[in-house]
C-alpha cells in the first residue's frame, strides 16, 4: 500500500501537469479536483470562485458529485465555511452537526459526512475555495490540510496564468447574479458544468438517455494528451462522457468506417499511456447493451416499459441508504439493535441499509396479506416474527409508507411484544396519501402521490429487480385495469 507522502507526491506531479498543459481551463481544473479527490481519498471535490463583491460562490468545476448536488442552490460564503475567506483550511468532521454547511439536506442526500476546504489566494487575497468530501466521518490531519492548501495555490496560479480567466469570470459573474435570488427555491438552474450544445446528436441522445435514467455524467471532461513534440503536446483525445457513479469514460461513435478506426486508434493509445484509466467506445447498440448490462434497458432482462419517469437513480439511492444508516448507528450505539421488515418489497433496501449499519444487529421478516373490499381492506399476518423481541430496540424499516393503515396495524402487534422501544425507518414517504399520522423517524425521499416501481417495488409482479425507483405511467394502469 502506498504511504500518504508518495500518494501526495504522485498526486502534485500529476496536477503540476495538468496546470502546465494546453488544457481548455475548465477541464485542466476538472482534471485536478479528480486528482484532489482520488490522492484524499474522497468521495468528490469541487473548485470554486467569488463573486466581486465575496459573497457567493460558483462551481467553475468538479469531480465524483451528483448534478444534483451540484445544482443545490447558490453557495453564500458568508454562510458555508466562513473561515476560509480569512484564508484558513477548515475541516468539518460531521457536515449534518456543523451550523457552517448551508445545505445540510443535500449533503445529507449526496452521503457526505465530512468537508475539509482551503482558499484560493491571489496576491494574498481570496479568489475562491477548493473542498474535498468524504461519505464517511474524518478527522483530516495537518498533513492533509497543507496537501490541499498547496493544490489550492496551484489552482490559483492556473486560474491567473490562463488567458480565458477574465472571460471565464464575466461569464460566472452573470451566472452568479442570476442565482442569488435562487438559493432557497426547490427549482434550480442547470449546471454549468453541462453543455449548451453537443458536439453530434448522438451525443445529446445519449445525453438524455442518461438523464431519464438519472446516470450522473460529465460532458467531455477530461483531455489526455496522447502524444508529444520535445515538450509540447502534439495530439490530444477528448472522450466524450464520464460516468462517474461506474468510474467510465465515454467514446461514442458512428458506423463511418474512417472515423471507427481512428478512434480505436486513439483508445489503443489512451489505454498504454494511462492504464488506470476506464474507457469504452460505443456506438448506439453497444451503448444499449452497456446499460442493459446494468439493468437500464430491455436487453438486460428488466422490464422498463411503461416507466413514466426515473424518479431516483440507484446512486441516489446508494447515497441516501448510507446517511439513513449513518444516523441509526449514531442513534442505536451501543444498544441492541433488531431490524423488522415486512416482505416482499422491503428486500433490496432493507439488504442495502444493514450492510452500512456498523453496529451488531439481527433481522427479522414479516409477511402479510390483506383482505375484506376494496374501500375497507383488512390486514392479516400470515408470518410473525421468528425470535422475541421483548426489551430490544426494534427498528422497522419499509420500503415505502402511504396511508398508514398498514404501518400503524404491524406497530401495534409489535408494541404488543413490549420491545425497548419501536421506531420506523422508510425509503419512501408518500405523505400525500395519509390516513393515520404513524410517527416516521427515519425517512429517505418524500415522494408525489404517483405509483413507484423498482428497487423492490412492484406492479403485478414485475419491476421489482429495476436499479432505479420510477413511476408507472398512469395510462398503464389504466389499460390494466380495463382488461
Amino acid at each position: 500500500m502506498d504511504k500518504p507522502k508518495d500518494s501526495y507526491s504522485q498526486a502534485f506531479k500529476q496536477i503540476a501537469k495538468i496546470a502546465n498543459s494546453s488544457l481548455p481551463l475548465k477541464k485542466a481544473l476538472n482534471a485536478m479536483a479528480r486528482s484532489t479527490a482520488k490522492a484524499l481519498k474522497a468521495i468528490g471535490c469541487s473548485i470554486m470562485l467569488l463573486n466581486p463583491q465575496k459573497q457567493y460562490l460558483e462551481i467553475i468545476a468538479a469531480y465524483g458529485l451528483s448534478d444534483l448536488y451540484l445544482r443545490k442552490g447558490a453557495v453564500n460564503a458568508h454562510k458555508s465555511l466562513p473561515e476560509i475567506l480569512e484564508g484558513k483550511a477548515v475541516a468539518l468532521v460531521d457536515v449534518s452537526q456543523d451550523k457552517q454547511v448551508q445545505y445540510p439536506e443535500a449533503a445529507e442526500i449526496e452521503g457526505i459526512s465530512s468537508i475539509l476546504g482551503a482558499p484560493l489566494l491571489q496576491k494574498g487575497e481570496v479568489v475562491g475555495e477548493i473542498r474535498v468530501y468524504t461519505d464517511g466521518p474524518r478527522h483530516f490531519p495537518q498533513v492533509e490540510k497543507d496537501f490541499l492548501s498547496t493544490v489550492a495555490n496551484i489552482v490559483a496560479i492556473t486560474l491567473e496564468k490562463n488567458e480565458f480567466y477574465q472571460v471565464l469570470k464575466a461569464e460566472h459573474e452573470e451566472t452568479i447574479t442570476k442565482r442569488r435570488k435562487l438559493a432557497e427555491t426547490p427549482k434550480l438552474p442547470s449546471s454549468s458544468l453541462r453543455p449548451s450544445r453537443f458536439g453530434h446528436p448522438s451525443e445529446e441522445e445519449f445525453a438524455r438517455l442518461l438523464d431519464f435514467y438519472r446516470i450522473e455524467w460529465l460532458y467531455e471532461p477530461r483531455s489526455f494528451p496522447l502524444a508529444w513534440q520535445g515538450n509540447k503536446v502534439s495530439e490530444m483525445f477528448t472522450p466524450d462522457f464520464y460516468l462517474p457513479e461506474l468510474d467510465l469514460y465515454i467514446e461514442l461513435t458512428t458506423l463511418k468506417q474512417s472515423l471507427i478506426t481512428e478512434k480505436n486508434r486513439k483508445v489503443r493509445r489512451l489505454k498504454e499511456l494511462y492504464p488506470e484509466v476506464n474507457i469504452k467506445l460505443l456506438n448506439k447498440k453497444d451503448y444499449l447493451r452497456l446499460l442493459a448490462k446494468y439493468g437500464y434497458g430491455p436487453l438486460g432482462g428488466t422490464k422498463v416499459e411503461g416507466i413514466n419517469r426515473v424518479l431516483f437513480s440507484h446512486t441516489q439511492i446508494q447515497r441516501r441508504t448510507r446517511a439513513l444508516a449513518n444516523h441509526i448507528s449514531r442513534d442505536y450505539q451501543g444498544r441492541r439493535l433488531v431490524l423488522v421488515g415486512i416482505l416482499k418489497g422491503v428486500v433490496c433496501f432493507m439488504a442495502d441499509l444493514m450492510q452500512h449499519i456498523s453496529l451488531p444487529l439481527s433481522i427479522e421478516f414479516m409477511a402479510i396479506s390483506y383482505y375484506g373490499s376494496n374501500t375497507e381492506p383488512a390486514v392479516k399476518i400470515t408470518k410473525d416474527l421468528d425470535t422475541s423481541i421483548t426489551g430490544l430496540d426494534v427498528l422497522m424499516v419499509e420500503d415505502i409508507v402511504d396511508t398508514g393503515m398498514t404501518l400503524n396495524y404491524i406497530l401495534n402487534h409489535l408494541s404488543s411484544h413490549n420491545p425497548a422501544s419501536l421506531h420506523v425507518c422508510t425509503l419512501l414517504d408518500k405523505r400525500a396519501r395519509r390516513l393515520i399520522d404513524v410517527p416516521l423517524d427515519y425517512i429517505g425521499f418524500e415522494i408525489p402521490d404517483e405509483f413507484v416501481v423498482g428497487y423492490g417495488l412492484d406492479y403485478r409482479g414485475e419491476y421489482r429487480n429495476l436499479p432505479f425507483i420510477g413511476a408507472l405511467s398512469p395510462r398503464l394502469i389504466e389499460e390494466e385495469a380495463g382488461k
